[in-house]
């Protein structure tokens, strides 16, 4: 396992097909602008409903990254 010092960040992430889809949103949106993801903990899962249906799945997950030394 390496050294190195990470952080850790919490993301809400929705769909409107699964909680699946949902942590993947989430992660594939912040893999835009952060560097090196290691772990997504799934921690919370709920749904937005309307009318009586379920209209969007939401993942709330916390995601680390590792900090880059400057160079």
């Amino acid at each position: 396992m390496s050294v190195g010092t990470y952080k850790i960040i919490e993301l809400v992430g929705s769909s409107a097909v699964s909680w699946e889809d949902a942590a993947k949103n989430a992660v594939e949106t912040a893999s835009k602008t952060l560097r090196d993801l290691r772990i997504a903990e799934v921690k919370e899962l709920d749904l937005k409903i309307e009318e009586g249906k379920v209209v969007a799945y939401r993942t709330r997950l916390h995601l680390s990254f590792k900090y880059m030394e400057k160079e």
